[in-house]
């Protein structure tokens, strides 16, 4: 069974995680990764989460505030090992649960074309494409996407 916990940036097994998941992105974005490092800066996160099977570390994510309203996904990993296997979209689905408590209307995030794998799990659980925002608007690598939350207090503005 999978456990999923709420921490933050410091926790160890998040660094440890997010050190994988930058050593995978090297190989896929080449030259790329360090225009997309700049921007991955774990040192200020206050939301977090990883995922645990038998005590052991099996996948992270975190949110950010992007802005009033929005979130910004970052830091999602799962080891190679352990994916198809669901463990992302739990790890998604408690991101997006622990924005709705913050009282976020929606989530946004950015993807690489060469992580076709995380493409597909953001289509699963109902992410659309949008146009790219902010620092990835004109970077022909990234797929940005969007999805609304089912906030009941967002619901009652």
């Amino acid at each position: 069974m999978i456990k999923v916990v709420r921490t933050n940036s410091s926790n160890q097994d998040f660094i440890d995680l997010v050190k994988h998941l930058d050593a995978d992105l090297g190989e896929r974005d080449g030259n790329e990764h360090s225009f997309y490092s700049q921007f991955n800066k774990i040192d200020k996160i206050k939301y977090a989460v990883v995922a645990y099977e038998n005590g052991i570390p099996v996948g992270c994510g975190a949110i950010k505030k992007y802005s009033e309203n929005a979130v910004e996904v970052k830091r999602m990993y799962v080891p190679i090992n352990k994916r198809g296997q669901g463990i992302a979209s739990i790890i998604l689905t408690e991101l997006e649960k622990w924005a709705a408590e913050l009282n976020y209307d929606k989530c946004v995030l950015e993807t690489g074309k060469r992580q076709p794998e995380a493409i597909a799990l953001y289509k699963k659980n109902h992410y659309e494409i949008i146009p790219n925002f902010g620092q990835y608007e004109n970077v022909e690598n990234s797929v940005c996407f969007e999805k609304k939350l089912n906030n009941e207090k967002a619901s009652k503005h």
